[in-house]
């Protein structure tokens, strides 16, 4: 008698090959509108390590892409290269991108009132 084995009962996220993960840094930094210098300032290193990292001349542990993830506001999946559907993205439009990184500078009483005031314009606005 031969054993058929089980189909998996987690599916694997697939990974994006056509980048290394040091072009798809500078890919997100670039549609962010971010140089080099300021994402250096905000994940605390130099500009040179930036410039290092999107090259692949330095291999990015942990820590790092978080940091980076943190940064340019997106998961650190994204920075690695893992969708969960084959050809997936989750582009943000520069313009909204820049609005998130200001609401995020707001006091957070404030986040709060503006958020709620998005969330009534959408449920006024969109169909069930």
């Amino acid at each position: 008698m031969q054993i058929m084995p089980k189909s998996p009962k987690y599916q694997l996220k697939s990974l994006e090959q056509e980048l290394t993960i040091g072009e798809r840094i500078a890919k997100i930094r670039k549609q962010q509108g971010l140089t080099q210098k300021v994402l250096a300032k905000k994940i605390g290193v130099k500009q040179y390590l930036i410039s290092d990292y999107e090259r692949g001349r330095i291999r990015l542990y942990d820590e790092m892409v978080a940091r980076f993830a943190l940064a340019l506001n997106v998961s650190a999946d994204k920075i690695l290269g893992i969708s969960s559907k084959t050809g997936e993205t989750e582009e943000i439009p520069l313009r909204l991108s820049k609005r998130i990184q200001k609401i995020q500078l707001l006091p957070a009483s404030k986040q709060k009132r503006l958020l709620a005031s998005i969330d009534d314009t959408l449920k006024a606005n969109l169909l069930p």
